[in-house]
């Protein structure tokens, strides 16, 4: 044990991984755990890790690392622009609990080169058949969930947020440690991006009605999959999503900013109508 390698991924290519233990300890450890290796099969190991793998990983652990531990001084610190719990649950007490650090862009040079990161550029000019640019307006932040006093956040869209053209735009969301469903994980309902929801079905605020018929139905079909840090997810501005609040006794941080497709325009006078960043 104590060999670095290569195993798979979780959903391609391969990841970085240390062995720390052999054996009979292993059998041990999953049945401690509890652990269904039937619906979780052991990752594969493919090799032993070379010299520029280690230091592959070792750049991209360091740059998340900076980038929590810059997020948690800004929290701290209640540096703003933020949004607070009260300000998000319309509660006007006196106590301020951050729950957004806001245009993390102009904060920090850390935070302005993960939403300028090369790797992913691609990815998301494949997704929107376009060249992305970084808009500013909205999901240009730090959320946070504090543990046990962070409220939940409702089923909604995040075309809530924007106003453009038309719906193609790009949430994307980097975990900055450990999410599940107890700490706050976002679950999802695949497909809802291509539903035309009626107008009943939010209320004044775009929250997605919880109690309304139709879409109780709906929502037994969310899913979710708890993420490690470093772990990416990109879903489209029309996906239904939701948070519970963080029972755990430490604070969850992740980092989420959007783009839109470059022929995407945002409406004039509008809140969208603000400066952005040209990545192609």
């Amino acid at each position: 044990s104590g060999d670095w390698v290569a195993v798979q991924g979780e959903k391609a290519g391969h990841d970085i991984g240390k062995i720390t233990m052999k054996g009979e300890l292993v059998a041990l450890q999953i049945k401690r755990k509890k652990r269904n290796i039937e619906k979780e099969p052991l990752k594969k190991i493919y090799r032993k890790a070379t010299e520029a793998d280690l230091k592959k990983w070792s750049k991209t652990n360091k740059q998340e690392n900076n980038i929590l531990e810059k997020a948690k001084y800004h929290l701290e610190n209640k540096i703003k622009p933020i949004e607070s719990e009260e300000e998000y649950t319309k509660n006007s007490k006196n106590n301020l609990t951050v729950r957004r650090l806001k245009q993390v862009y102009q904060r920090e040079n850390v935070f302005k080169e993960w939403m300028k990161n090369k790797k992913i550029r691609s990815i998301l000019k494949t997704l929107l058949k376009e060249a992305p640019v970084l808009t500013l307006a909205h999901h240009n932040s730090i959320m946070t969930k504090m543990p046990k006093i962070s409220s939940r956040t409702f089923w909604h869209q995040d075309r809530r947020y924007w106003h453009f053209e038309n719906d193609n735009l790009i949430s994307v969301w980097l975990s900055l440690d450990e999410e599940n469903l107890n700490n706050g994980l976002l679950e999802f309902v695949p497909g809802s991006h291509k539903i035309n929801f009626e107008k009943e079905c939010f209320d004044k605020d775009s929250n997605f009605l919880d109690e309304y018929a139709s879409n109780k139905e709906l929502l037994k079909l969310r899913i979710h999959k708890n993420l490690e840090k470093g772990d990416v997810v990109l879903f489209h501005c029309k996906t239904l999503h939701h948070a519970n609040k963080n029972n755990s006794n430490k604070v969850k941080i992740s980092f989420v900013y959007t783009v839109r497709a470059l022929s995407n325009k945002a409406l004039k006078n509008t809140r969208s109508d603000v400066k952005e960043v040209f990545l192609d």
